[in-house]
């Protein structure tokens, strides 16, 4: 079974960790669905550039670093960046949470948002009408769209072919994965025909996809410590992936200094100092991270990162917003 078509004036790069997918939308006002990790932005505008000239905005699904990375190089090159208001208002007042950065240990550089997105907002993106669809639970500000002729819905880190985003508990409260759930329940009910997921390819078949998403989205909510285990192998990975593996003897010393590890300490009952040696442990066991060299690195496909194109100021440290 093969993925369902795009229209031609779709133009979709899939991506591997640490970036997101791309999602290019041609016409008269071209526009960018989310931009990619910090360490990649010249590849992302260079991409984009090559495909439609120029990018009038960049709509982001959400805030994560993978997500907003492109941000400020293609804002700089003139686009504007639209962003659901909950994210837009904490990024305008330079909240030192902004992208949860500094909490997940993610660069993010500094990017201003032009266009605060409610619920039901229609944006002309390429020529085609989309609506926008708040979908919190991932992150409170979460956002999807739809575009309703073709049936085309952009879904960020709702699901994916074989995955749903992680919920926070610890930032976003003990409702968060019933929030995530009920926002997949309201996207399934819109029977897309084509489902595009910030990670990973086009599900070739989207009523499968939503059913194997809500099985586990319903596990997050009746088990949450499991939730919060699936989290934080979800961000150590991550941080492993970007900053070309940690070494062996450092990796529990970066991890007991990690704001997020000691909050799912707190979840689990346990200490940051056990739960660091835990994860490894677990991690290296199934495979999601190996051992090579002397370090440690993420075992799923990703991309390398330059280790010079992470220094970014956290957000608390962000310039003003420009007027």
């Amino acid at each position: 079974m093969t993925a369902p078509p795009l229209p031609s004036w779709v133009i979709r790069w899939q991506r591997p960790f640490p970036d997101a997918n791309l999602l290019l939308l041609k016409g008269r006002q071209p526009a960018l669905v989310d931009s990619g990790f910090v360490g990649h932005a010249e590849e992302t505008a260079a991409w984009a550039q090559a495909r439609t000239g120029s990018v009038d905005l960049v709509v982001n699904t959400h805030w994560h670093s993978d997500h907003v990375g492109g941000n400020a190089l293609l804002q700089d090159m003139g686009a504007a960046i639209a962003a659901g208001t909950p994210e837009a208002e904490a990024v305008a007042r330079r909240d030192p949470g902004c992208c949860a950065a500094e909490y997940l240990d993610q660069p993010v550089a500094p990017y201003t948002v032009d266009m605060p997105l409610d619920d039901g907002r229609i944006l002309r993106l390429g020529d085609a009408d989309w609506e926008v669809v708040r979908t919190p639970g991932h992150t409170p500000g979460h956002l999807s769209l739809w575009q309703p002729d073709e049936r085309l819905l952009v879904v960020g880190d709702a699901l994916s072919d074989y995955d749903v985003g992680w919920v926070s508990r610890a930032l976003d409260g003990p409702e968060a994965a019933a929030t995530a759930l009920d926002s997949l329940k309201r996207l399934a009910a819109l029977d897309p025909r084509v489902v595009l997921p910030s990670h990973g390819p086009v599900p070739a078949d989207p009523d499968a996809a939503f059913a194997a998403a809500l099985r586990r989205a319903r596990r997050f909510v009746d088990d949450p410590e499991g939730g919060v285990w699936y989290g934080a192998r979800r961000i150590f990975a991550f941080a492993l992936m970007t900053r070309d593996g940690i070494p062996a003897d450092r990796a529990e010393t970066y991890l007991h200094a990690r704001a997020w590890l000691r909050d799912a300490a707190r979840l689990l009952g346990r200490t940051p100092q056990t739960l660091a040696v835990e994860l490894i442990d677990a991690m290296l066991r199934s495979g999601a991270i190996v051992l090579r060299d002397g370090r440690l690195h993420a075992a799923a496909e990703h991309t390398p990162v330059r280790a010079e194109s992470l220094c970014v100021p956290h957000p608390r440290d962000w310039p003003p917003t420009r007027l």
